[in-house]
């Protein structure tokens, strides 16, 4: 089968349908997308919100609670007792399937009749500020991963302890500002670094202790902005940079930049890997276009895809034992399920949203243990394999239109529409950074910004330059974030610093932040390449083994070829820098 060039029917721009491409689709039985990859990945991000909170009430008990759904929104929610409780019956809410009315509209109306939780927490202890999580203890404002304690201001970070600003990492102690890190102890402002001790201002490094500000060193000691140095010079330094003043950080950060577009860049942060493309991989084997992904096989088009997922397509914080899953948006596990949000261990499913060790269900909502129903309502096996066909066929026959003319028929995710969430609260802004207008131009919800009832006590130009130089009182200080709610960052516009944070600060000598909590998420995430390939050849016109003069090597990286970086293939960055 030949390749075949598409138009996206959201964006206009072209995209290609390769013949492995057209195999998967048959192989789980949908029809071809008629959205672009970029555009899906969108449109699924734009069903999670990770940190924007709500005080509600559980309907159910009338408990006061944190909740991720805006008043505003028509949804029921419960607390997770309650919604986990016998005390209610998704099934009641079933409804018959009405086969002169669009699928999605349909279904909106289940996503409005039935309960929800008011946040994703299992087994948390004091980190009521968090979410998306298994296993937090004494944690805030964390948001996604398992088996952590005391780590403050993070996003999807496991096992990890006592550290603060956190994200993409895992097995971190006393750590500060990192992002994709790996097996860590008292590293800072670093990112893309493993097995790294006592060091400050790295990137891409592996297996280095007592360095400062290094980029793609493996197996040192004592280094600094790359040059050796002996023990003794090494500690000097280290007691004579003010490492705890805020505008010495400014310049390790300009200096470290400066030595990042110097030196040899690999094409790709892509581990133990086979025939795989894409960037931050590990133990992948046939995955394409895939990023921050790990132990994935025949899959494509993958976020934070992890643990055992096999011939798997644009799948978003999805993993653990899933195999054939197809446009799934945050969820465990799964065989032969497609079109699903929140979704744990389901089989032969379509269409769900937070329904969890299913089989047989087709556009259903919060079910637990069930199979065969359709919206909610219980079929038998005959009946269900009966209806489900018609319903596929009707969905193409009437199918949903969305206010921008956009047309769903089976084999599309759910639309924009139907997400509980204003685009600016979900992490599709993360990712995909609107205005206000081109949100609204585009379709989506957007939440107006609230008023601000708090008085700023302390202004960026007032803080203390040198941590050493502040007082506790720090605490009870109300402090303008830098960026002054003037940018696309969900910024609060303000912070405090809290107890805990501010000892953190004094014990490892670090500066005070001054950018507000979300800010600063989003300048840590921006230390990521673009989620996206350009095919490129390699820069090296050295001697290797393998070339005379310039390497003919070619690849797909995710540096795009306007940019300033020495960008290698796989051989010959191996030759230049181990």
């Amino acid at each position: 089968m030949n390749s075949e060039t598409k138009s996206c029917q959201n964006c206009k721009k072209d995209f290609t349908i390769e013949p492995d491409d057209f195999s998967f689709y048959e192989k789980i039985k949908v029809p071809i997308p008629t959205f672009c990859p970029e555009c899906r990945f969108q449109r699924r991000l734009s069903f999670r919100n990770n940190r924007v909170f709500y005080k509600r009430q559980c309907i159910l008990c009338e408990k006061s609670l944190l909740s991720l759904y805006n008043p505003e929104k028509p949804f029921i929610i419960y607390c997770r007792d309650c919604w986990l409780s016998d005390k209610w019956d998704p099934m009641s809410y079933g409804q018959e399937y009405d086969f002169t009315v669009p699928f999605f509209d349909q279904f909106q109306l289940l996503q409005f009749a039935v309960p929800r939780v008011n946040l994703y927490q299992t087994n948390f202890k004091s980190s009521e500020y968090c979410n998306y999580g298994l296993d937090f203890k004494e944690c805030y404002l964390l948001f996604g991963g398992r088996g952590n304690e005391r780590v403050y201001f993070g996003n999807q970070v496991f096992d990890s302890k006592d550290s603060l600003e956190i994200a993409f990492s895992e097995k971190v102690e006393f750590s500060y500002e990192l992002f994709e890190c790996t097996r860590v102890n008292r590293l800072f402002f670093s990112h893309h670094s493993s097995d790294c001790v006592d060091s400050f201002y790295l990137i891409d490094c592996r297996n280095c202790l007592n360095c400062f500000g290094c980029v793609g060193l493996v197996n040192k000691q004592y280094h600094i902005f790359n040059q050796r140095y002996s023990k003794e010079e090494y500690q000097k330094f280290i007691n004579s940079s003010e490492i705890g003043s805020f505008q010495a950080h400014l310049e390790f950060l300009q200096k470290l930049k400066e030595l990042e577009l110097k030196a040899i860049h690999r094409y790709a942060r892509v581990y133990k890997s086979v025939n795989s493309d894409g960037d931050d991989l590990y133990e992948s084997r046939n995955t394409h276009m895939s990023f921050s992904s790990r132990q994935t096989e025949d899959s494509k088009f993958l976020f934070f895809a992890r643990n055992n997922v096999k011939d798997c397509y644009d799948n978003s914080f999805q993993g653990f034992n899933s195999e054939r899953v197809y446009e799934i948006a945050h969820g465990f596990g799964g065989n032969n399920i497609a079109f699903g949000i929140r979704n744990i261990f389901n089989q032969d499913a379509r269409y769900n949203e937070e329904c969890s060790d299913c089989n047989d269900i087709f556009g259903c909502e919060g079910l637990r243990k069930k199979q065969y129903c359709i919206l909610n309502k219980q079929y038998t096996k005959e009946e269900y394999e009966t209806l489900v066909p018609r319903i596929i066929e009707q969905m193409n026959v009437i199918p949903y239109k969305s206010k921008k003319g956009l047309v769903y028929k089976y084999g599309e995710f759910f639309s924009f529409e139907l997400s509980p969430f204003n685009y600016n609260e979900t992490i599709a802004q993360e990712y995909f950074p609107l205005t206000q207008e081109q949100a609204l131009q585009r379709g989506y919800l957007w939440k107006e910004s609230e008023p601000r009832n708090y008085q700023i006590t302390l202004k960026k130009e007032d803080i203390p330059d040198h941590i050493q130089d502040v007082g506790d009182d720090i605490t009870g200080q109300v402090i303008a974030c830098e960026h002054g709610g003037k940018c696309l960052e969900q910024c609060t516009e303000a912070f405090k610093i809290i107890s805990e944070e501010f000892k953190f600060y004094k014990r490892m000598n670090l500066p005070l932040p001054r950018l507000c909590p979300n800010c600063r998420h989003y300048k840590r995430l921006k230390q990521r390449n673009p989620l996206k390939l350009w095919h490129r050849k390699c820069m090296c016109d050295k001697k290797h083994i393998h070339h005379e003069e310039h390497c003919e090597v070619e690849f797909e990286t995710s540096y795009a070829p306007e940019r300033s970086e020495i960008v290698y293939c796989e051989k010959c960055y191996q030759q230049e820098v181990y």
